[in-house]
């Protein structure tokens, strides 16, 4: 996992490198806040951490931002009494998406910037998928469609969630950005109340067990390199 420490974070003095790691971190996001490309060195400066310590904990660009996204550790978006049907359980999801990217929204930018660079250090959470799997965690198992219709569904849910779709609302359409926030989540609606109507087509996205099995077998490989 992305959020596993460093062999030299294991060792002793844990708490003193657990303050030295959340320093590092919290250091990074206020840099991207500001809308600054991050990297080891510029988070070790910022944090008045020597670069050799720095990369102690973070080998790598990535690492560093990895750790520094603001969605990293949100397992699910459900809340604790999450409701049963579909159309409750997909716009609790999508509301709670929303307003962690609203509250995010400059390091949601940055990322979004730093992610369409194509620069293979960086491959960063943007293009890992994990709103796809809080959307599907909402819809799995409560609605009548197939595993390959629901990974449609899910990825066209996703297409109108999140910093991209904001982004355009925002800055193209001029919205504010509470109204684009309830179109957001009037737009998943739409598309799970079409969904059921009408199938949507296949597109070579799988979702659930299957696709989880994956995501899970790939990691412990990347363990084991």
């Amino acid at each position: 996992m992305n959020t596993m420490s460093t062999p030299y974070e294991e060792g002793g003095r844990s708490q003193q490198k657990r303050r030295t790691r959340e320093e590092l971190v919290a250091a990074a996001r206020r840099l991207v806040a500001a809308g600054k490309t991050v990297t080891v060195e510029d988070a070790a400066t910022a944090a008045s951490i020597s670069r050799t310590t720095a990369y102690r904990y973070f080998p790598t660009k990535r690492s560093l931002l990895l750790a520094a996204h603001p969605e990293m550790q949100q397992a699910s978006m459900l809340p604790q009494n999450a409701p049963d049907d579909a159309a409750g359980r997909l716009d609790a999801v999508v509301a709670a998406f929303t307003a962690m990217v609203l509250d995010t929204e400059a390091q949601q930018r940055t990322m979004l910037r730093l992610s369409l660079d194509h620069d293979s250090e960086t491959d960063l959470p943007l293009r890992q998928g994990r709103a796809i799997n809080w959307i599907n965690e909402a819809l799995e198992g409560r609605v009548p469609l197939s595993d390959s219709e629901l990974g449609a569904l899910v990825v066209a849910v996703r297409a109108t969630t999140g910093i991209e779709a904001l982004v355009w609302l925002v800055d193209i359409a001029g919205l504010s950005r509470p109204d684009a926030r309830k179109l957001l989540r009037w737009s998943a609606q739409a598309l799970l109340a079409a969904a059921i109507s009408e199938p949507p087509p296949e597109v070579g996205h799988r979702s659930g067990a299957a696709r989880r099995l994956e995501h899970i077998d790939a990691s412990e490989q990347n363990q084991t390199v």
